[in-house]
């Protein structure tokens, strides 16, 4: 049986696979050249062509490194006077939109189900069912936050933001979330951290699109506004911009300081070198680390330190209560809080440090008492002191960059204008998410390859 199959299968093949002689060219023999006249296309057109070419073979041989890239920018919404702030994205086939919190203090995409029921509210919610590129991965999905909790399962489907699309993109379909906790339109959260810290264990979106090389630079960077300190605020209000693959050099002036992430990437956590308060250096413990935390609205640290920060303050007391861990102080009094990381000094303005009023004379201070879990960072940075700063958080070495607010940035404090609502836009750049491949899939791969060898195994019989 096997020289009869062998034999048909050598008769089967090109007769060059035996090195078979064939017809050559003879020595100098030539072909005629016909030259056509030349094209009517303009130098303009001709140079389009060229570069067309150029780009086309650059991205088809060319160094993955060096393959077309591009930017791309989300605007964002102020929610409740600072207290949180929110960007758009869209998920499935057809796509559909979902207002998102911004979070670089998580790691995980989720959004609200349509089998959520009442505690989603009238919140736009993902179906499933009208996706025809959803896939159920099976896995159960649970996170917990300070302000509540969210459970439901993990799935992939293609996920479109600031003109990026993500196929097979891991996010979760929650379908019980917290009372309270996704405050209309929100839909759902965006988390920005590393996938080391995903409850769900899939990439972030942000994550495949900056190790995918869609990114002209692989960074993202934020930009926040100011409201809480504007009397005529509403609930909604221009936010600021979050910036995908580049740093917009019109909203800040200066440098960008880096800070590397001293460690495996997690949280985006960097050294705190120093606090000061009404020009007083407040004692922090060496080897101090703080998360830079876009979920957070306000500042967190150990009691001692934050015990001396109000210190610093005359006629501030311990807060009771709802408020307990909180400080109140004179609204009468300016607090000056200035930070440093290493680098260089970032102030905090002393609306931000004046979280609220609770009297005619008493406010409340951004910073407040917390205890963190074993080997976490000791403080948390939100948004208080990021509203004073242009960041940037950087793939590639993993690090976080402050610079100062440009003219342009600061005037957009307070201007009010028209609330960015949530768009699917123009894809300018596609990628496949790989890290985390459906396990059906791998499972196909392997039936596939078993059915291979065992199809040769009875051919050899």
């Amino acid at each position: 049986m096997i020289p009869f199959i062998f034999l048909a299968f050598l008769f089967a093949l090109p007769a060059d696979t035996f090195g078979a002689p064939t017809e050559v060219p003879v020595s100098g023999q030539t072909i005629s050249l016909l030259r056509r006249n030349q094209s009517p296309r303009d130098v303009n057109d001709w140079g389009a062509l060229a570069k067309s070419q150029r780009d086309n073979l650059i991205a088809k041989y060319g160094d993955p490194q060096a393959r077309k890239r591009s930017t791309g920018y989300n605007s964002i919404v102020d929610q409740l006077y600072d207290s949180s702030y929110y960007g758009s994205l869209a998920i499935g086939t057809p796509a559909m939109s979902y207002d998102v919190i911004l979070d670089t203090g998580s790691s995980d995409l989720w959004v609200a189900s349509s089998s959520c029921g009442t505690s989603c509210g009238s919140i736009a919610t993902y179906n499933p069912s009208s996706s025809s590129t959803f896939q159920n991965l099976s896995t159960a999905f649970n996170i917990q936050y300070g302000s509540g909790a969210a459970a439901g399962y993990v799935a992939q489907d293609t996920v479109q933001m600031a003109g990026f699309s993500v196929s097979s993109q891991g996010f979760a379909v929650v379908d019980e979330v917290s009372a309270n906790m996704l405050t209309s339109p929100v839909s759902g959260l965006l988390g920005l951290g590393w996938q080391s810290l995903a409850s769900s264990g899939q990439m972030p979106l942000w994550q495949t699109l900056a190790s995918g090389n869609a990114w002209s630079s692989a960074l993202f960077a934020v930009q926040f506004t100011r409201y809480t300190n504007d009397s005529s605020a509403q609930q909604l209000e221009p936010g600021g911009v979050l910036n995908m693959g580049y740093t917009n050099s019109s909203l800040y002036t200066g440098s960008i300081d880096y800070i590397d992430v001293p460690g495996t990437p997690s949280y985006w956590y960097i050294p705190l070198t120093s606090i000061t308060v009404q020009g007083n250096s407040v004692s922090i413990t060496s080897g101090t680390t703080a998360v830079i935390d876009t979920g957070t609205t306000n500042i967190a640290g150990p009691a001692s330190s934050i015990q001396a920060i109000y210190a610093q303050i005359p006629n501030s007391q311990p807060a009771t209560g709802e408020w307990a861990g909180y400080y109140s102080f004179p609204c009468s009094t300016t607090v000056n809080v200035e930070l440093s990381f290493g680098g260089a000094t970032w102030s905090i303005s002393p609306a931000d440090f004046a979280f609220t009023q609770t009297s005619s004379t008493e406010c409340i201070g951004a910073f407040f008492e917390a205890s963190t879990g074993a080997g976490a960072p000791s403080w948390i940075i939100g948004d208080a002191f990021l509203k004073n700063v242009y960041s940037v958080f950087r793939y590639n070495p993993p690090s976080v960059g402050f610079a100062s607010l440009s003219s342009v940035a600061i005037a957009e404090n307070g201007a009010g204008g028209a609330v960015p609502s949530a768009t699917i836009g123009v894809v300018s750049a596609a990628v496949t998410n790989t890290s985390n491949a459906p396990r059906g899939h791998a499972l196909s791969a392997s039936l596939s390859t078993l059915f291979f060898l065992a199809f040769s195994a009875v051919l050899l019989l």
